[in-house]
């Protein structure tokens, strides 16, 4: 998996990773597998959602503790606030500008964001400006590359969910 990324992904690009350390890992474990190394900047705004006060507990454990029925996909509905946490829609308001800053900064470049399925489930749906309820219908797979691309008048997905072989 790590070799097909590193062959996959766009040559020269601008790497990123979240301030957790599994994205570092990630990224370097790509490096290893062909992809000359690159510099690593670190964007807090493409970190995985924060659960508050619910961080670490097992799924079974949440349906007693919510406020909002969960969301069929997911044990949260989109707009479920963990105490001392963010709802998912929190976390699509907080992404989307990392993005938008992001290809603001290196415009007409290639970037790499090595993140987290939350994340990059909250990055598709800045770009497909869908709200969060809509947006853990999808399901992000470890390892699999997603391409959004910055255009004058807005976002196009090009592709999500894309593994070697498809």
């Amino acid at each position: 998996m790590y070799r097909a990324l590193a062959q996959r992904l766009p040559r020269p690009a601008t790497w990123f990773v979240t301030p957790l350390s599994r994205t570092r890992r990630t990224a370097e474990a790509i490096f290893a597998a062909g992809y000359p190394v690159q510099e690593l900047t670190v964007v807090p705004g493409l970190i995985e959602q924060h659960l508050g006060e619910w961080q670490g507990l097992a799924h079974a454990e949440l349906p007693s503790r919510l406020a909002l029925p969960a969301h069929p996909f997911w044990p949260l509905s989109g707009n479920e606030r963990p105490p001392g946490g963010e709802s998912f829609a929190e976390m699509i308001l907080r992404v989307g500008p990392a993005i938008e800053d992001m290809a603001a900064r290196h415009p007409g470049a290639d970037l790499v964001a090595v993140s987290h399925g939350g994340a990059i489930r909250a990055a598709v749906a800045h770009c497909l400006r869908i709200a969060a309820d809509n947006a853990l219908h999808l399901s992000i797979q470890n390892l699999s590359l997603t391409r959004l691309e910055r255009f004058p008048d807005g976002w196009r997905v090009v592709c999500v969910n894309e593994l070697p072989g498809y």
